[in-house]
């Protein structure tokens, strides 16, 4: 009866074969055995894209699959595949070595079983079990090592040695979980709204500009809301400050966006009526000041009520000012407040 061989190309001698050659093969097998046990080698897989297979040889030392670590190297141009045969049962420590952002990916010559492959940014190290568990479709089964486990959820006291890049991917929460301290406080909790579709965004600036805290989204108008627990009170270590926005006028009439513009000013160019303003809150109040740069004459749309039910007789002089203030109500701006005829600054 003839010798036989393992799938990684160890021989099994058949009873009463190779008589004087019986010591050379057994060394030749102790020596293979050796190389599957810790033997490292390295396999080019330079080029574009391809298939590279990694062959058995049997009854001697040196193919690649008979190797316990293999790194892979050369400089790839395309995507690359690296196969083994389909009956190979053992383990593999496979490195990474290749320049070139493309993948490699580590499977069976053939089966739909799973595979592992290497990212394009991924050089590191992994251990791979070649399973041979399907004798048509086995399966690579992985686990990563030198970069960190498989799945992050293994490691219950994760920590970071440097920065952490999220690739263009997002940091996902559950609702109501967040960022804690190093004595496990809660110090920014996300809720979580279904559906949502609109956020807040955070901008960072360079020297001489200020940082911004936005409102952002899908809808055209966004909102920012502040609210507080209990009757606890909004504190600012500052003045609150409301820049102040112009309002222009056009075919006699002045437009008012009272949510964009809360604190406006009108400059006069001609004679005009400030019609209703839009995107109105209840509770909400907005502020304007009117400079005359002629003679001008100035209306109000019948949603302003002014005390006494009476509009009050605007300066309207070159070189003069009027100041009025206006609370919303659910209906009507109902005055609040009103200086007139200041001198210009």
């Amino acid at each position: 009866m003839a010798s036989t061989y393992t799938p990684l190309g160890v021989e099994l001698q058949a009873t009463g074969e190779n008589a004087g050659t019986w010591g050379t093969k057994t060394n030749t097998n102790l020596q293979l055995v050796e190389q599957i046990l810790g033997g490292f080698t390295q396999q080019s897989i330079a080029g574009g894209a391809q298939t590279t297979a990694l062959s058995v040889s049997d009854g001697s030392t040196g193919a690649t699959l008979a190797h316990r670590m293999i790194e892979f190297t050369g400089t790839i141009t395309g995507n690359q595949i690296v196969t083994i045969p389909i009956d190979v049962q053992t383990f593999y420590i496979l490195r990474n070595s290749t320049s070139g952002s493309y993948t490699v990916q580590f499977k069976y010559a053939s089966g739909s079983g799973s595979t592992f492959t290497f990212s394009a940014s991924d050089k590191g190290d992994k251990i791979d079990f070649a399973a041979a568990n399907d004798s048509t479709n086995p399966d690579i089964k992985t686990l990563a090592i030198g970069t960190g486990i498989a799945n992050v959820v293994e490691d219950t006291t994760p920590q970071l040695g440097g920065n952490l890049d999220t690739n263009s991917f997002n940091v996902q929460f559950d609702d109501a979980h967040g960022i804690t301290d190093d004595s496990d406080n809660e110090q920014l909790v996300f809720q979580k709204t279904g559906s949502a579709v609109n956020y807040l965004e955070i901008t960072n600036q360079a020297t001489g500009s200020n940082p911004s805290l936005s409102a952002a989204g899908d809808d055209t108008n966004v909102g920012l809301e502040f609210s507080t627990k209990g009757t606890g009170p909004i504190k600012f270590n500052d003045i609150a400050y409301i820049p102040q926005q112009a309002l222009t006028s056009s075919s006699n009439a002045v437009a008012w966006d009272a949510q964009a513009k809360p604190n406006a000013y009108h400059l006069t160019t001609e004679n005009t009526t400030f019609s209703a303003p839009t995107n109105n809150i209840e509770g909400s109040f907005i502020c304007l000041e009117i400079n005359y740069n002629g003679s001008h004459t100035i209306a109000f749309n019948t949603v302003f009520e002014f005390a006494a039910s009476t509009a009050p007789t605007f300066t309207s002089s070159d070189g003069k000012t009027d100041i009025l203030v206006f609370r919303y109500n659910g209906a009507v701006w109902q005055e609040v407040g009103r200086t007139l005829n200041l001198s210009e600054s």
